[in-house]
Formats: C-alpha cells, sequence, structure tokens
C-alpha cells in the first residue's frame, strides 16, 4: 500500500539533477550577463579605454634624424676634393661632404647653411687613406661632438700596385667594425651616412678616352685599375675584373656593417651606381670627381639623410 510519500520514477530521478545543474548554469550566466552589462555601460566602456590610452606611453621618437646640426667627414681622397680645382692638390672647399663651393652644395651647406657648414663641420680625410686608417679618423670626428659622421673609402684599398696587393675583405670588415666600435665610445648617438665606393671600373672606361688624363695616370694613380689604360688583353681584362668584384665586396662589407646599427645609413649603392660622365670628373685626372661630380656626391647623400627611411 501506499506510505503516503512520494515516490518517483527511476528514469526521473535520474534526471532531475541534471536539470537542476542546468537550470544553475544558465542562471549562472544570465548573471554574469547582467553582471557585465552592468560594469561595462557606454559611459564606462570609454572612461576605461581613455584610462588606457592615458597609461599608453607616448612612442618613442625616431632614431634617425633628417636634420642633423653639425657634420663630420672621414675618408679618402675624394672627400679631401683632391684634383678638383688643381692638379695634383686636395681642394677640401670643393668636398661634397663638407665643402663651401658653392657650384658644389655640399652636404653640410645642404643641411646648415652656408654659415653652419662653415661652423659646424670637419674633414678629417685624408688623400690616399685606406680603411685601416679609419679607426683613427673616426676617433678624432668623434672628439668634435658631430651629429652625423660621414664615411666614404675604400678605392684606395682597391687601387694599389697589383690586384695582389688590394686589402683582403676580411680585413676591411675588421677595420670597419673597429671603427664602429671607436665611434660608438666616444659618440654613441652620432650618426653615420656610409657611402659606396665608386666603381673604378667604369670611372677607367669613362675617363681613358681622355689622352691627358691618361698621361696623368701613368704617374701612379690606381695602378691595379688604371695601369696600361689602353690594353683590353685577356690579361688587362681579368686584372680590372678583379679590381670590380673587390670594391663589390666592399660595398657588401660597408652595408651589412652599417646595417647592424640603427643610427647608421648607406645610399644603398647609389655612388657604386653611378655613371660619371667626363664632365663630371676632374679636368687633370679624369678619374676623380671634379666640381660637378662632387656635387652630385652631395645630391645623393642629402637625398639619403633626409630621406623618411633608407634606401632598400
Amino acid at each position: 500500500m501506499p506510505d503516503g510519500s512520494a515516490r518517483l520514477h527511476p528514469r526521473t530521478a535520474r534526471l532531475r539533477p541534471r536539470t537542476a545543474l542546468a537550470a544553475l548554469a544558465a542562471m549562472s550566466l544570465l548573471g554574469g550577463a547582467v553582471l557585465t552589462g552592468c560594469d561595462s555601460g557606454p559611459g564606462e566602456t570609454t572612461k576605461g579605454a581613455a584610462a588606457g590610452e592615458a597609461r599608453r606611453p607616448a612612442p618613442a621618437p625616431p632614431v634617425w634624424n633628417r636634420s642633423p646640426d653639425s657634420v663630420a667627414a672621414v675618408g679618402d681622397s675624394i672627400t679631401r676634393g683632391f684634383d678638383a680645382c688643381s692638379v695634383l692638390a686636395d681642394c677640401p672647399e670643393a668636398s661634397w661632404a663638407t665643402g663651401t663651393d658653392r657650384e658644389v652644395r655640399s652636404l653640410a651647406v645642404r643641411l646648415l647653411g652656408a654659415s653652419g657648414a662653415q661652423a659646424h663641420s670637419w674633414n678629417h680625410a685624408r688623400t690616399g687613406a685606406r680603411i685601416a686608417e679609419l679607426p683613427e679618423q673616426i676617433a678624432r670626428a668623434a672628439e668634435e661632438g658631430p651629429a652625423l659622421v660621414t664615411v666614404m673609402i675604400g678605392a684606395n684599398d682597391a687601387c694599389r700596385d697589383s690586384v695582389r696587393a688590394m686589402t683582403p675583405v676580411a680585413d676591411f670588415r675588421r677595420s670597419f667594425e673597429t671603427s664602429m666600435r671607436a665611434l660608438r665610445k666616444k659618440a654613441p648617438k652620432a650618426q653615420v651616412y656610409v657611402s659606396s665606393v665608386p666603381d673604378l671600373k667604369r670611372l677607367w672606361s669613362t675617363g681613358r678616352g681622355n689622352p691627358l688624363g691618361k698621361q696623368i695616370w701613368k704617374l701612379g694613380i690606381c695602378k691595379s685599375m688604371l695601369a696600361d689604360a689602353d690594353d683590353v688583353g685577356p690579361a688587362a681584362v681579368a686584372r680590372r675584373a678583379a679590381v670590380r668584384d673587390r670594391v663589390v665586396a666592399y660595398n657588401r662589407v660597408l652595408h651589412e656593417v652599417c646595417a647592424k646599427d640603427a643610427r647608421c645609413r648607406d645610399d644603398g649603392g647609389a655612388v657604386f651606381d653611378y655613371r660619371f660622365t667626363g664632365k663630371q670628373l676632374s679636368q687633370w685626372d679624369w678619374f676623380h670627381p671634379g666640381r660637378d661630380g662632387q656635387a652630385r656626391l652631395a645630391e645623393i647623400a642629402y637625398r639619403t639623410v633626409t630621406a623618411t627611411r633608407p634606401p632598400a
């Protein structure tokens, strides 16, 4: 007989706890949604975002300053303006980097103006210098406290009495890395513009059409490339190709080492690729840039230094 107490069917008894749990879960989700709605109304969401923006640090200024206020130059005869004004003589006033010649409009003049270039630029390059001398030059340049250091070097490492005497690529790399470390030790925030080494073979090809230039070459300028200027036999062709290959290797080193430094830009090979005409070469040796050629180098440097991004 029935005892008056409620009895559940076994199937119903198995389902009810699960149903209850499902109901509790649904209520929890609903409650969570309600709470979320209360905490994140339109006004509160805006305030939270604003507070997050306020806490976010301001973006750091760009590392590269496109308007440096002083320039120090290091390098070789090209930066000294060799043969730009007179035969076998430096002409630093015609230097692409720091010169004051109005026809050239050097990088320093373009960045600082004529009076600024005179007061805030320095030329530590030396005619005949090779990469091994660069650490010393850069150390002297760093003492000026420049905002920008320009580097153009490597031609004399390839311009030797013979192909065998050219500076080995590993030594070239070691000297350039040492130079950059020396700069960072004394002037950690100085920017560096690195010019590629010009294509010496193209300069030979352009200059050998001038009889006077070839006579100057016989005095010993860049023998590895310019000796026997009219010889186009297999040995001479192979010699000139070897010099050009070494210049390409030097430029690769300059690019790779510079790329590791956030405050360094190279020209992306623009100087190497530039096709100097006879008008742009020295009227005495037809190898070094004349005033017009120096102006073209200044243009390339200015374009690189002031660009929003470095060359690809």
